[in-house]
């Protein structure tokens, strides 16, 4: 982990790094389990896209690729403002960005809904800018919307789950809710992605409250 003074407030976009124009690094092609594109700026007809930002992205990404409808998972930044950053950038604190999990899948075979239920379950939604022990703004919770319809749900399911929280003595749940075409995704570098099926015992960060989403 990078420490920085910035790392509990998120940049002002007049403060961040400039970036660049283009990917500064080569990604796989294919998905190291799922055998899917990673890169999926074109999905196919019939599938949609989720963007959610809850930690560490490794502990995250393996999280969605064991859904099923799940076609394609990828790590990668979003929330920010410095185009095209690396992860040393990110973890400076001074591009703005959070880590988050790029998840195209099939809403034939699972909801929009339930996967931003089974968002808020394996992590904890009330910690600000942190998650665990890891600690600063590209740790945040957030979760980038692609239309109207993903807005509502994401809203109507955190109405739903705040009560169960508050029953339980957690505080207000802090997660960022931002239509995507504000926050661009930026893939993250390749020995990053599917971090966890080439590293096993690689880091989890994950503690989730253990508090189950209401269905609506």
């Amino acid at each position: 982990m990078l420490f920085n003074k910035y790392k509990n407030e998120i940049v002002a976009p007049e403060n961040a790094l400039v970036g660049r124009p283009d990917r500064p690094f080569a990604i796989a092609e294919k998905h190291r389990v799922l055998d899917a594109p990673v890169v999926t700026d074109e999905v196919p007809d019939g599938l949609e896209v989720a963007l959610f930002g809850l930690g560490c992205f490794w502990g995250a990404e393996e999280i969605f690729w064991q859904i099923d409808g799940v076609w394609s998972t990828s790590v990668g930044y979003a929330g920010g403002t410095t185009p095209n950053p690396t992860y040393e950038e990110v973890c400076s604190g001074k591009t703005g960005h959070t880590e988050a999990v790029r998840v195209v899948f099939d809403p034939a075979k699972v909801s929009y809904a339930d996967l931003v239920a089974a968002f808020y379950e394996v992590h904890d939604p009330t910690q600000g800018m942190r998650q665990g022990n890891d600690v600063g703004t590209q740790y945040r919770s957030a979760i980038y919307t692609y239309s109207e319809e993903q807005a509502q749900i994401a809203k109507e399911v955190t109405e739903r789950y705040q009560p169960e929280l508050t029953k339980r003595g957690y505080p207000l749940i802090t997660t960022e809710i931002k239509p995507a075409s504000g926050t661009p995704y930026f893939y993250a570098e390749d020995h990053h992605q599917q971090y966890l099926i080439k590293n096993p015992f690689g880091y989890r960060c994950h503690s989730a409250t253990g508090i189950k989403v209401p269905r609506g």
